[in-house]
């Protein structure tokens, strides 16, 4: 069953038009992966599900229509945000911007029980958690990032580009982790992602997307067959 499904999709800046028709969906407990060149629409896409670019067309959250409803409106749903450049508050301890994705949570008590459920998760956070976010290092910041959309105790989270500028063995342990929050609390992802080849390993379905529209798509091991993939964006 889909939790997320898009269909039709039209969204971009000014006047102009980004993405032109695109349609996807990501399974209840599901990882779904976004490929594509820079340029492509990936970041976009992810910003037109959480209302933060002008759309047009279906967007539909565990079968309720989204597509009018504004950012804060959308993350009260459960679909939490992570961006590009992570969304760090830099003046703020690790601590603080944890508070920060919590805001509009009510429940005291189950927020408090999600600081040590994020801790658990992310120990180097823990034993940063008065530090000033500015001065953690960037696999730190993108630890943060996830920690943060985390506390708004999602049910879907949106991850753009968490690879980039990142140590390999930083990559590593985010993706495990990453795949640990969706096998223990089913927490479904869509993920934008230029490793393709790490992309694939974590997800279950890929589309791709080529300046705008979605050309391919299918499971992660049909998609990662594909020959056109395999030399454009796997390398081999």
């Amino acid at each position: 069953m889909a939790l997320l499904e898009v269909s039709g999709l039209h969204a971009g800046y000014s006047a102009a038009d980004v993405l032109r028709g695109v349609a996807f969906a990501v399974e209840q407990d599901g990882i779904t992966t976004v490929l594509g060149a820079n340029g492509a629409g990936k970041t976009t896409l992810l910003r037109a599900v959480s209302g933060m670019v002008r759309r047009q067309g279906s967007v539909r959250f565990d079968g309720r229509p989204i597509e009018t409803l504004a950012t804060e409106e959308i993350a009260r749903l459960g679909i939490a945000h992570v961006p590009d450049g992570r969304g760090t508050f830099f003046d703020f301890t690790t601590e603080e911007n944890l508070r920060i994705g919590a805001y509009t949570r009510t429940d005291r008590h189950a927020v408090a029980r999600d600081f040590e459920r994020v801790y658990n998760y992310f120990p180097r956070l823990k034993e940063r958690r008065h530090q000033q976010a500015g001065t953690l290092s960037g696999g730190e910041q993108q630890m943060l990032a996830v920690a943060r959309a985390l506390m708004l105790s999602p049910r879907l989270l949106l991850l753009d580009e968490p690879s980039f500028g990142l140590a390999p063995l930083v990559v590593q342990d985010i993706f495990r982790i990453m795949r640990s929050i969706n096998a223990e609390e089913g927490v479904s992802v869509l993920l934008v992602e230029q490793n393709a080849a790490l992309a694939l390993d974590l997800a279950d379905h890929a589309y791709l997307l080529e300046t705008g529209e979605v050309v391919m798509s299918g499971t992660a091991d049909v998609v990662r067959s594909n020959e056109t993939v395999r030399r454009a964006y796997l390398g081999y």
